[in-house]
């Protein structure tokens, strides 16, 4: 039987016992209706999975006892960053969700010419926030036990300047001359930029390409931005990563 995982935002070490933040509490007791002395596993994106098991649950609170930490290693060996033209509600949390399942390293969400999206103060906050959950969500649900960032949302031309030296920076573009066959594994990691619902305008095509950005053509078809991404992610892995 597999063990549900649920993520604790502070460190973790076998012997500790602790109180379960309210959401991991509330879908253990509430949802999955675990009583004291049931087993559960914790995780808090430090790249370990935590044993533990319940000790008491009341009505305010739910304790837990950690009993083991196990090193969990399934991250891919391509390191892959998404640039994610902000997209539009669900859309957005489903790029998230699935990109994080196929084994993204950061995700980098921007603002860019075509943006149906604006965000700022405090509702970029928010967003930023709810971005972040649903990430961690994904990764109690893969089994990932480390925690791709989200950056806050900012502009294009600000997150390209950013980003680490040495990866291959790749935008998907229909029209671009090459595809996948032509090659393009890194040893640094790949950048991977996807264009919001309206697509990258010219001024942004120049900023990515002035930063390093070749052309990558993926199919004779053009996908929504919920699509090409995952299909670009998914294609990479399977080539370069661990998903042969």
């Amino acid at each position: 039987m597999r063990l549900t995982r649920s993520f604790v935002d502070r460190p973790l070490r076998a012997g500790d016992t602790l109180v379960l933040p309210d959401a991991a509490a509330a879908h253990l007791v509430r949802v999955l209706r675990l009583q004291p002395g049931d087993a559960c596993v914790l995780f808090n994106g430090d790249g370990h999975d935590y044993d533990a098991r319940l000790v008491s649950v009341g009505k305010r609170e739910v304790r837990a006892e950690v009993v083991a930490a196990r090193r969990t290693d399934n991250e891919s060996p391509l390191a892959i960053i998404l640039v994610q033209g902000i997209a539009r509600g669900e859309k957005m949390d489903w790029i998230l969700q699935k990109a994080t399942e196929l084994g993204v390293a950061a995700i980098v969400p921007v603002v860019s010419e075509r943006s149906e999206v604006r965000l700022d103060g405090e509702r970029a906050d928010k967003r930023t926030t709810h971005w972040r959950e649903v990430v961690v969500a994904a990764c109690g649900q893969s089994g990932r036990a480390t925690v791709p960032p989200v950056s806050a949302p900012q502009p294009l031309a600000t997150a390209v300047a950013r980003l680490p030296a040495g990866a291959r920076r790749l935008l998907l573009d229909p029209q671009a001359a090459h595809g996948l066959d032509a090659g393009v594994a890194a040893a640094d990691g790949i950048v991977l930029a996807i264009g919001p619902e309206g697509g990258w305008s010219a001024r942004d095509l120049a900023t990515l390409r002035d930063h390093g950005f070749a052309g990558l053509r993926l199919g004779p078809r053009v996908l929504r931005t919920e699509t090409a991404g995952l299909a670009a992610i998914a294609a990479l892995q399977a080539l370069h990563g661990d998903l042969g």
